[in-house]
């Protein structure tokens, strides 16, 4: 986490690199000519023979003489906006990544939101997980100086930290080995976290799941020594403006099952779980910001491993609303527990149900690995989303769910089966299957099987766990609390 701190001038600040950004032309960003005239004229000569333009993106980095710091000037190209900005923060942080105390005047660029846009790039952009490394050393708390005026710094930190702190929190679950995280073991630290933000929250163990007719996710359950379990949370502040069901998949590691995957890049599985994750920390950031939007969730955990008791390709699962799903292939997991989690979901009535998933692999091949697949009941629904996801600065992207392909999933047997279309329109087929289950409730389901997992590191996205969507459902509560309707 990140101390962010105001300071008045460059003469008083403790930082040993201090982040400026210059759009095209190594024009200064407001706060940032100050900055550039207080270490020397050279810094200008020094700009120019680096060959830094401003370009978006782009860094350059300058030892100040005869002292130990460090002028980072960041390119914010022709126009900046939040997004932009926030990556800026990331980059002109990860550019000196030694440095414990910071100061930056990006804070002051002429965009509402600059301030908490750039305590967040800083704040994920400084990410590490070496939970694992034996070498590993443990690192003072970063200090964020923001240099001249800070207007509004407490309410942006608050909310910055929040957010962030939940954004690494699923980033930690997800890149755990997946033996150090069965769903008891999830349950049980969620089950802290929310008795600490004021939560209620109860774990569904496998006695409660058949009593409460959870076929689809006691199925994928069924390989595994390690029992599957669901964990709902509820947030309701007094007075809420809206209700709000969020739904998350949480396969700890997923084999395929039976239908079990190709060894290479195996271990990538223990990310199955993100939308879960992401969910779960999402509504407790919420309860944390005090939102007055009422919160429902429910993560269902499993594993879904080969074994003598695993679920064969052929069975039928009974969901929750008594709807029956053959299983042709038992590597399309995630979409049986979620069935069982939106119908109960469905059964209170909320104002919406989101779900996410890291659901097909279709979705990525779609629209690569940056970008998630979003579904809805109603054309409004994904319209909601999308606004929600673009001030949040995350990628998403609207994907039909045309009826006339619902036979897609026909079965000759149960009411539908779990894959259909052969090699084409994957993400519709399982979304075809979710669209059954939340019944008359406005529902949309976001598949972020592409974003949820980085293949390399860029700006303020670590390689491995990103924690996608968390910013996303919090922006959504935000407006929902709000009652602003996109």
């Amino acid at each position: 986490m990140v101390d962010v701190r105001t300071v008045q001038t460059l003469e008083k600040s403790e930082a040993t690199a201090v982040i400026v950004g210059m759009f095209d032309g190594r024009r200064p960003s407001p706060g940032s000519r100050k900055v550039l005239a207080a270490v020397g004229d050279w810094a200008d000569r020094a700009l120019e023979a680096s060959g830094f333009t401003g370009k978006a993106g782009s860094t350059a980095v300058l030892p100040v003489p005869g002292g130990d710091r460090r002028v980072v000037a960041v390119g914010l190209g022709d126009e900046v906006d939040l997004e932009s900005l926030r990556q800026a923060a990331a980059v002109g942080y990860r550019a000196v990544p030694d440095t414990d105390v910071v100061a930056t005047t990006l804070h002051r660029v002429e965009l509402d939101g600059a301030m908490g846009a750039v305590l967040d790039g800083v704040d994920l952009g400084a990410y590490r997980f070496d939970r694992y490394r034996s070498s590993a050393e443990a690192r003072p708390e970063l200090v964020l100086e923001l240099l001249g005026s800070a207007k509004g710094r407490s309410a942006a930190a608050t909310r910055s930290s929040t957010i962030t702190g939940a954004v690494r929190w699923v980033r930690d679950l997800v890149n755990e080995p997946s033996v150090d995280k069965p769903p008891a073991s999830i349950a049980a630290r969620v089950m802290e976290m929310a008795a600490a933000a004021g939560v209620d929250a109860e774990v569904w163990d496998v006695d409660r799941l058949r009593t409460e007719r959870m076929g689809g996710i006691l199925g994928v359950g069924l390989g595994s020594d390690r029992p599957p379990c669901l964990v709902h949370l509820r947030y309701a502040p007094e007075r809420p403006a809206a209700r709000l069901a969020l739904v998350g998949k949480g396969i700890v590691f997923d084999t395929g099952g039976i239908s079990i995957k190709p060894a290479e890049r195996m271990e990538e599985m223990k990310g199955d779980m993100a939308g879960a994750a992401a969910v779960l920390a999402a509504t407790i950031a919420v309860a944390r910001l005090g939102l007055a939007v009422e919160v429902s969730t429910y993560a269902a955990l499993a594993e879904n491993m080969p074994s003598g008791t695993a679920q064969r390709p052929g069975d039928v699962v009974t969901t929750r609303n008594g709807k029956t799903i053959e299983v042709i292939n038992t590597d399309a997991e995630g979409r049986l527990v979620l069935a069982d989690a939106l119908a109960l979901a469905a059964e209170s009535n909320p104002d919406l149900i989101v779900d996410l998933a890291t659901l097909t692999g279709a979705c990525k091949v779609a629209l690569g690995p940056r970008i998630a697949g979003v579904f809805g009941s109603a054309d409004e629904v994904v319209d909601r989303i999308v606004t929600a996801a673009r001030s949040a600065g995350e990628r998403v992207w609207p994907l039909p769910t045309p009826r006339d392909h619902r036979s897609m999933i026909d079965s000759d047997v149960a009411d539908m089966k779990n894959t259909g279309g052969g090699r084409y329109g994957g993400a519709i087929a399982a979304a075809l299957l979710l669209a059954e289950f939340p019944g008359n409730v406005p529902w949309a389901h976001l598949d972020i099987a592409g974003p949820a997992f980085a293949e390399k590191a860029e700006h303020y996205i670590p390689k491995g766990g990103t924690g996608f969507g968390v910013r996303t459902l919090v922006e959504l509560a935000e407006m929902m609390a709000e009652s602003r309707t996109p």
